[in-house]
């Protein structure tokens, strides 16, 4: 008995897909379906943007953007919710109004949902490695907590963890100087 290949999704793929509020994703070829992030999601999502927007304005070395097209091969298409890139690395990968290799920093916000969840944690985990993210970042809204992992030659070190009033620590993002709580700051809940 043979098994049965199903083709691989490509990043050609996703310009077919409807404009539906959904995003759609390709990891690794696989297609990855999610719907708009709630209102707290936002309200973070937000609050991250601000911040390091504030932050710039006292160190101009690079360019926060929500939301962006990510392209990383022909199989893998994300929608991440921040990333960071210094100006140097943003002439190398914009191309066609998308970032086509990685960034430096990709932070992503968990959702509610095991598979949201699983989605960030395991499969963006491992492709952001693979493809050299310096640096990526889980925000843990339930727990308002804030995950940075390093990159230690195609994956990521443990996690520096920081929560409440902690100085979250970017090596990307040098002398940052909010705590873990400003990033949650005015969010429901």
């Amino acid at each position: 008995m043979s098994a049965r290949i199903e083709p691989l999704m490509t990043v050609d793929h996703l310009e077919a897909m409807p404009e539906d509020g959904n995003r759609y994703e390709v990891i690794e070829g696989e297609l990855f379906v999610s719907c708009a992030p709630g209102l707290t999601h936002q309200l973070v999502t937000s609050n991250i943007v601000h911040l390091v927007r504030s932050y710039l304005d006292q160190h101009p070395i690079g360019t926060i953007v929500p939301t962006p097209g990510l392209i990383l091969d022909l199989y893998s298409g994300v929608i991440p919710d921040v990333v960071f890139f210094t100006h140097e690395r943003g002439a190398e990968i914009i191309a066609k109004e998308r970032l086509n290799a990685a960034p430096e920093l990709v932070i992503e916000i968990l959702s509610p949902g095991r598979p949201n969840i699983e989605r960030d944690r395991v499969a963006k985990f491992q492709l952001y490695a693979k493809h050299g993210v310096i640096e990526y970042w889980i925000v843990d809204l339930e727990n308002q907590a804030i995950e940075v992992y390093k990159s230690t030659d195609k994956s990521f070190g443990p996690p520096s963890i920081f929560r409440a009033e902690e100085l979250v620590i970017s090596a990307v993002l040098p002398e940052l100087n909010y705590s873990a709580a400003s990033f949650f700051k005015n969010t429901v809940r």
